[in-house]
Parts: C-alpha cells; sequence; structure tokens
C-alpha cells in the first residue's frame, strides 16, 4: 500500500476540518507516513495523567484512534468522513508518566472498510503498553 498524502498534507487537511483533534498542550503528532503505515507521537503531559500517576486508558484510546484515522486518510485521501466504527484496547502493562508513541498498521484496505492494529509503546520501554485492533468505515462517494 503506498501513501497518497504526505505529512505535510494530512496536517494540513486535519488543520483544516478537524482543528480540534491537534489542540492542547497534549497534542499529538504524526511522525512519519509509510506504506501501510503512520507513526504518531504524544509528549507527555499532566493532562493525559489519572490517579495514581500513570497515563489515563483515554489519553491512549485517543492516540490509538487517532493514528488509525491518520493512516486510513494517508491512504485512501483527504476523506473527511471516514469514521471508527470498532475500537478494541488491550492494556498490556501501566505506562510511565513519559511519552509515548502509537505505530499503526493497516491489515486490509476495502473500498468501504479500513482494518487495523496499533501498537503503543514508550522509548526505552521492553515491549508495547497497549495494542489496539480497529475498523474505520469509509464513505462510498470519496
Amino acid at each position: 500500500m503506498k501513501p497518497v498524502m504526505s505529512v505535510a498534507e494530512l496536517e494540513a487537511f486535519l488543520d483544516k476540518v478537524f482543528p480540534q483533534i491537534r489542540e492542547n498542550d497534549a497534542r499529538s503528532e504524526i511522525v512519519s507516513i509509510g506504506p501501510g503505515t503512520t507513526r504518531l507521537h504524544l509528549p507527555f503531559s499532566d493532562r493525559n495523567l489519572r490517579p495514581g500517576g500513570t497515563l489515563s486508558g483515554p489519553s491512549l484510546m485517543a492516540l490509538a484512534d487517532y493514528a488509525m484515522y491518520a493512516v486510513v486518510l494517508a491512504h485512501i485521501g483527504p476523506v473527511e468522513l471516514a469514521v471508527t466504527t470498532n475500537l478494541n484496547i488491550n492494556f498490556l502493562r501501566k505506562p510511565d508518566p513519559a511519552d509515548v508513541y502509537a505505530d499503526a498498521r493497516l491489515l486490509k484496505l476495502g473500498r468501504r472498510l479500513a482494518v487495523g492494529e496499533v501498537s503503543i509503546e514508550q522509548e526505552g520501554q521492553d515491549g508495547p503498553v497497549a495494542h489496539v485492533t480497529t475498523t474505520y468505515s469509509i464513505p462510498p462517494n470519496r
């Protein structure tokens, strides 16, 4: 699968149609786009902590969903109404209060559905902190 959008093109599109996804001090950034993949970075912020000093589940889920949205759009083009139809997350271990990275990979890109997985990791740690599977619906008239 060859991407049809660059990081700069995808960020410009998101700034135009979905600016709230990239607001606040806990903003995720698209690091790279490759064949069937994207990598996103979520810098550490107190905003993403939950009681007990760990990164919150909602922060990790939002990062995974954003990573999947990015990989889908990078490969189908600027289709703002591609939407999540399913997201399943397995929390594998307690993440440290530090930056996290989400590596999204398309498993199948069809005309109407995209299926993928996201691995969320922290630098210097052994193995992922969470594994996500997700499905996106692609509108028929794109």
